[in-house]
């Protein structure tokens, strides 16, 4: 399926976000090893929360989590400490995207843990028990989810776990937001030092929890106002906390370079409310900026600058080679379809110079089964009114409603098989 984007001049809406996936996720592990009882509310229908969701609620012999990356890592820690004997599998993608890392931390400190097919890579076939938890040292450069796996089955270890990381620490905000939401569920978890995560011994407690609104969600909009550059333009998003855990609630304030403004409903930290948009008239010609503790948006920063003409050198890129594609790889290609040469150096950098190629006339985007390509590159669409994008269904994975708030923002949508 193929869809062609024609832009509205002016951006008139209130978007009601998707909630936030990253602690959706992680609410529902915490859930189920505290005991289970009433789901939180406002729940993210994404794919990636839903695959959680079926699995914990259904523990079949196979679990099947598609494309879900969180899912897989996430999943596998929380089986290693649940009884019962499990197969865990995914995508075609998903069995090439490593998980050793995750799984030698796990054997260590007691894991029953074995390879179904090629050593470091899924399948794993997984036999729950409690385990002994303790000391355990891990590189910090891994991607977060890994330690956000292994510190939320923390507390149901004999021993806990002292997890030191070594070497540089990324997407610390992440495992922030780990920690955050298992101490609001009873847990004693928080950095003893500058390296080191202690988690007690001690059971999580059920509690209500609601879910707020997703930052990276919101990151699309942010990048929609400045592609737009139109003073008249009034958009509004529903359901962000001023002051939230969210890594990617770091959007507001980058995106202030490239012009648009953020004015809150309420200015009472951490409580959801309407977030209204606008631009400024001003942004930076140059933009340097290391991505480490947000990689998640590095696809918008790369899109939004380039077609705005602002030079940019991103670092802290580690993580994109392994994501649901070989995301530089794969931004290199599609930036290059509009005339647009990107110069990566290395695994880390990505870079932009002003340097342009002959674009192809009708240029289709395509996603690679990758959600954060089809989100990053629709807003393009304001500049180029036509704009093609393959494969438009993969934003299921984290923002389902994507293209219906597009429509209810103006856009014209034609749908081509």
């Amino acid at each position: 399926m193929q869809y062609i984007l024609t832009p509205p001049k002016i951006l008139d809406a209130t978007i009601n976000l998707p909630s936030s996936k990253s602690i959706s996720n992680r609410a529902l592990i915490i859930h189920s090893l505290a005991g289970g009882g009433p789901l939180p509310e406002n729940l993210s229908d994404c794919d990636d929360t839903q695959v959680t969701l079926a699995a914990l609620r259904d523990m079949p012999p196979v679990i099947d989590i598609k494309a879900a990356g969180t899912a897989m890592r996430f999943l596998t820690a929380y089986l290693a400490v649940t009884p019962g004997e499990h197969t865990i599998t995914g995508t075609e993608r998903m069995l090439h995207r490593p998980i050793g890392v995750l799984v030698d931390a796990l054997r260590y400190i007691g894991a029953d843990i074995e390879y179904v097919g090629q050593e470091g890579y899924p399948p794993l076939r997984i036999r729950g028990r409690q385990i002994d938890g303790g000391p355990l040292v891990m590189a910090g450069d891994v991607s977060s989810q890994f330690i956000s796996a292994l510190l939320m089955v923390g507390p149901t270890m004999r021993c806990g776990l002292e997890l030191r990381l070594a070497g540089k620490i990324i997407s610390r905000p992440y495992i922030d937001l780990t920690l955050w939401l298992m101490n609001k569920f009873g847990a004693e978890a928080e950095w003893s030092d500058i390296d080191t995560i202690t988690v007690k011994p001690k059971p999580y407690v059920p509690r209500p929890w609601v879910i707020e609104n997703d930052w990276s969600a919101a990151s699309y909009w942010y990048e929609m106002v400045a592609l737009n550059s139109n003073r008249d333009d009034r958009l509004a998003l529903e359901g962000l906390a001023d002051g939230s855990i969210q890594g990617d609630s770091s959007a507001r304030y980058i995106f202030s370079l490239l012009g648009v403004k953020t004015s809150f409903g309420s200015t009472e930290q951490g409580v959801p409310t309407t977030v209204r948009l606008r631009h400024a008239g001003y942004r930076l010609p140059r933009l340097e900026y290391d991505f480490v503790n947000s990689p998640d948006m590095v696809q918008t920063f790369v899109v939004a600058c380039a077609a705005l003409g602002i030079r940019f050198r991103f670092t802290g890129l580690q993580t994109l080679r392994i994501k649901e594609t070989d995301r530089i790889a794969a931004l290199k290609a599609e930036m290059g379809k509009l005339g647009y040469v990107l110069r990566d150096l290395g695994d880390n950098e990505l870079a932009w110079d002003g340097s342009r190629c002959d674009p192809q006339p009708e240029a289709a985007i395509d996603t690679y089964d990758d959600h954060r390509m089809a989100l990053a590159f629709a807003p393009l669409a304001l500049l180029y009114p036509g704009l093609r994008i393959n494969n438009p269904q993969v934003v299921t994975k984290s923002y389902p409603h994507f293209w219906d708030d597009l429509r209810r923002a103006g856009f014209a949508i034609d749908e081509r098989q």
